[in-house]
């Protein structure tokens, strides 16, 4: 009678039906950490691309030597990041004793090319924003997705000039 076992008392293969339990749930968690990782990517990217936007401003560089520096920028970093120019965003300004002058885009040369009253501490500022739209793999409800289905990578650079 002892080698009589009973079915429900054998505990062999109990492992196999633990991780058929657990492997759905584990595959789910890993196809997160990897959408999660794309998207933490792509903003990366987009930093990269207003960092060496910056840098060409600092260093003189431009594709049409013809008009200002600042000029050429939004749409070269447009270019590198593969989005429109309307996702980027390059503003400059001046500061005269931590007050921007900053009026408007559409002044934003006049404004910047002002000069501050005698003896006033002042700065000039660059900045140059990026947004571009990352569609992840699997819509989870706490990614903030848009009505396209899509999550908004934002990345902005910026440093004083001056």
């Amino acid at each position: 009678m002892s080698r009589l076992r009973l079915p429900w008392r054998d505990e062999t293969g109990t492992s196999v039906v633990e991780l058929a339990l657990i492997a759905p749930i584990l595959t789910g968690l890993l196809f997160a950490i990897v959408d999660l990782g794309k998207g933490f990517n792509e903003k990366l990217l987009l930093e990269q691309v207003a960092q060496r936007a910056i840098e060409k401003a600092m260093q003189g560089v431009q594709a049409d030597p013809q008009t200002g520096i600042f000029s050429t920028l939004r749409s070269e970093a447009a270019t590198e990041a593969g989005v429109q120019e309307s996702a980027v965003v390059v503003k400059y300004w001046l500061e005269c004793a931590g007050v921007s002058q900053f009026t408007s885009y559409s002044k934003m040369d006049e404004d910047y090319k002002k000069v501050c009253g005698a003896g006033v501490q002042y700065s000039r500022f660059l900045q140059i924003s990026l947004e571009k739209a990352y569609a992840p793999t699997f819509r989870m409800p706490w990614m903030n997705v848009n009505a396209q289905g899509n999550v908004i990578v934002k990345a902005r650079a910026g440093l004083r000039v001056q």
